[in-house]
């Protein structure tokens, strides 16, 4: 009787761990021949990235735990959501290469060998990197693999501005995880969550989340782009668009000897993920094109409302940028917000999974033209 109820049990655990929310999702505001559902339901997921047989791992932030999602008839919509791991750190950023799952947490940086294979027994991890900085303040990790193959973990600053005098905060780290001695790949970024490589330059390009307490429409956040190792993109001297700050910008170099910010995005709309999108299923204008997921401002007035809760994209067309929203209708007209999208997955097929930590979910984006044509009629 004891086993029947246990097995009873975990098979509802599964499947409440999977079953699609009651989420507005009619509310969201999409160009014509889109369509989004639910993948899974994951509490408070974060970064993803995609291991074997189509495996997802997804890291959290309030949790302390690594998820596996698994879908195992290839429908698309997940039939199982398994524990790998709890009790950690801030487990914010996952990563995936040569069947181990890597895994930062604020400190460390943690590996899960052959994990694919593993997920009914996960093994323990082993403890690559140990002695990041501890602050916790922006302490969480959005972390992956370069072209070439270096690991990439970004320390961001552990304050609102500061100026610090551990040179690995406020940077972007890169390690070799067969032989892991950090190095300081570029620096003056306060807190990136979100980063991806060009799929034709192979130069990186990450978010940048602007400061806070300086009024409800400065800083703008940021785009950048590396060009070259050991760049330094102004943090905390300088905000956006070569703006000094009150405290530290005469304290700094000239500005035109720091990074300007590719584009800037809107005030505190605090962008995290950032994907070039090389599928085939969205349309041929999104291809190559940065799209950006705007998890959504805390530090406005209520007067000015919140910013963000959206996904954007920056359209470039012979060197210029347009900033452009593709997905709006997270924040709903009293100002309140019922999901805030964080990270990008795309799947084989084309379509991209969004994960969403405050709605609990991870989204599928897919698009039909027959869709498009018929919405045009």
């Amino acid at each position: 009787m004891l086993i029947r109820m246990f097995v009873f049990v975990s098979l509802m655990l599964a499947y409440f761990a999977v079953v699609a929310k009651e989420l507005p999702l009619e509310k969201l505001n999409m160009p014509a021949g889109y369509e989004i559902s639910v993948y899974a339901e994951v509490p408070n997921a974060r970064q993803m990235t995609q291991g074997a047989d189509g495996i997802v791992y997804v890291g959290t932030r309030r949790l302390g735990k690594v998820f596996a999602v698994v879908d195992r008839d290839g429908d698309y919509v997940a039939d199982e959501v398994i524990e790998i791991d709890a009790g950690l750190d801030l487990p914010t950023g996952v990563a995936y290469r040569d069947g181990n799952l890597y895994v930062g947490a604020v400190n460390q940086i943690l590996e899960y060998s052959g994990i694919d294979t593993r997920l009914s027994e996960p093994p323990e991890p082993n403890v690559i990197v140990a002695e990041l900085p501890t602050e916790r303040h922006h302490g969480w990790k959005f972390i992956d693999f370069g072209p070439d193959g270096q690991l990439y973990v970004p320390v961001g600053a552990p304050c609102n501005i500061c100026l610090s005098e551990d040179p690995r905060y406020s940077s972007i780290l890169r390690l070799d995880v067969k032989n892991p001695k950090p190095e300081i790949y570029v620096t003056g970024i306060r807190n990136t969550v979100g980063f991806d490589w060009h799929p034709e330059t192979d130069e990186l390009w990450f978010s940048d989340n602007g400061g806070d307490l300086l009024g409800d429409d400065f800083p703008p956040c940021e785009l950048n782009r590396v060009t070259a190792a050991g760049q330094h993109f102004g943090y905390p001297f300088y905000h956006a668009d070569s703006k000094p700050d009150p405290e530290f910008g005469a304290k700094g170099r000239a500005a035109d000897q720091y990074i300007e910010p590719a584009m800037l995005l809107g005030p505190h709309v605090a962008p995290l993920g950032v994907l070039f999108y090389t599928g085939e299923m969205l349309p041929e204008g999104l291809r190559h094109q940065a799209l950006i997921a705007e998890h959504g401002s805390w530090n406005r007035t209520p007067e000015a409302g919140h910013t963000g809760y959206r996904i954007t994209m920056a359209k470039e067309q012979k060197g210029q940028f347009t900033y452009e929203v593709l997905i709006d209708g997270w924040l709903a007209d009293n100002n309140e917000a019922w999901g805030r999208p964080v990270d990008f997955l795309q799947l084989d097929d084309g379509s991209l999974l969004i994960s969403d930590d405050s709605a609990g979910v991870i989204y599928r984006l897919t698009y039909s033209s027959a869709a498009a044509v018929v919405s045009a009629q």
